[in-house]
């Protein structure tokens, strides 16, 4: 399934963090954090939120090789979050 399908985001939780998983290499604490945060960026709206997290998890892929987990570091994920919100154009929260 292709990361823009629209089916992708309307998956059951449990069914979308697996996704993640596999095609990411993010485990569920990382997902709930990333989703967490971006939650309390004001991202209210379930699929909006879904998008920003995968955007953020394929940019983030760019950088790692096919197939690997996406690794953050020690503190990189809020570092990584942080630069990701900063650099979006579009601004728009619900």
């Amino acid at each position: 399934m292709e990361l823009g399908s629209n089916k992708i985001l309307h998956f059951p939780d449990l069914v979308f963090v697996k996704w993640c998983e596999e095609k990411f290499g993010v485990n569920r604490g990382i997902y709930n954090t990333i989703d967490s945060w971006f939650y309390e960026k004001g991202l209210s709206d379930i699929v909006r939120r879904r998008q920003c997290i995968l955007h953020f998890l394929y940019n983030n892929a760019q950088n790692s090789f096919k197939g690997e987990k996406i690794k953050f570091g020690h503190g990189g994920l809020t570092t990584c979050l942080s630069s990701y919100w900063a650099k979006r154009l579009d601004k728009v929260v619900d």
